[in-house]
């Protein structure tokens, strides 16, 4: 047998292990319980195949075993996965109005992101007036040290965001070094809004405040972004207390008053 079609098999089965988990926890999600046989017949696998599946979700807390019964329910995994969602939904939803009045004020292209798998998640961005051919970033992940998002993030975020970071170069003017990341840092943390010039991209600039819930963590970040011709240091001073009084009213849609003076 080729290569190719041993690649093509196993993909095929590991794509039909994947639906076969899901459909678990569509079971669960429908019945509330169910064993390792009632699972095995409903899916028409063998037991050992559907043990295998419900161990695999189980060491993910998808799923949990009742030991009085022996039987399979969801899990706190599955809690946390859709309050995440839940989260990002309703920071999308609140921040939408705030960011197409801050990118009409300042023309510039306005980003919403939260912390995801130790990276910044682009999950909005409403472009503004003079953007040309803006860059969509929804849906990807940013490094945390070289953009305005991610140093909000780790600046404001929890204390676990910075726990393993690397710092890898994306241009010269990026923060490789550990003891230069805390110094800028704690510049952010007591300026409430943080920058990046040419960090990520020769060209790119932005600012960023953060959305902080009421215990003053940031659970997601707001920016401006632009050319670096255009963002300049003047620009940067003049539309800052713009993005930080938007990151705040995004906040207060969402309840999060406590850290709002």
């Amino acid at each position: 047998m080729s290569n190719s079609a041993s690649a093509a098999r196993a993909e095929g089965s590991t794509v039909q292990s994947v639906d076969r988990a899901v459909t678990v926890l569509e079971i669960l999600a429908r019945d509330g319980e169910a064993g390792v046989t009632g699972l095995a017949a409903e899916l028409g696998v063998h037991k050992s195949t559907a043990f295998r599946l419900v161990a695999a979700l189980e060491a993910r807390n998808l799923v949990e075993q009742n030991v009085d019964r022996g039987k399979y329910r969801l899990g706190l995994g599955i809690l946390r996965l859709a309050g995440a969602t839940a989260a990002r939904l309703d920071v999308v939803q609140e921040s939408r109005p705030v960011c197409r009045k801050l990118a009409a004020e300042t023309g510039e292209t306005i980003n919403i992101t939260v912390p995801s798998d130790g990276a910044a998640l682009y999950v909005d961005q409403v472009a503004g007036s003079s953007a040309v051919q803006t860059h969509n970033w929804v849906g990807q992940r940013i490094p945390m040290h070289a953009t305005s998002n991610g140093k909000v993030l780790l600046a404001f975020g929890p204390p676990e965001l910075l726990v393993g970071l690397e710092l890898p170069a994306f241009t010269e003017h990026t923060i490789t070094r550990r003891d230069r990341l805390d110094d800028e840092l704690a510049a952010i943390r007591a300026e409430g809004h943080g920058v990046a010039v040419d960090e990520l991209e020769i060209g790119l600039t932005a600012i960023a405040a953060p959305i902080r819930n009421p215990d003053g963590v940031a659970v997601a970040s707001l920016s401006a972004s632009g050319p670096s011709f255009r963002l300049t240091a003047a620009r940067l001073a003049e539309i800052a207390p713009l993005v930080r009084d938007a990151a705040d009213e995004v906040a207060r849609r969402l309840g999060w008053h406590a850290h709002v003076a």
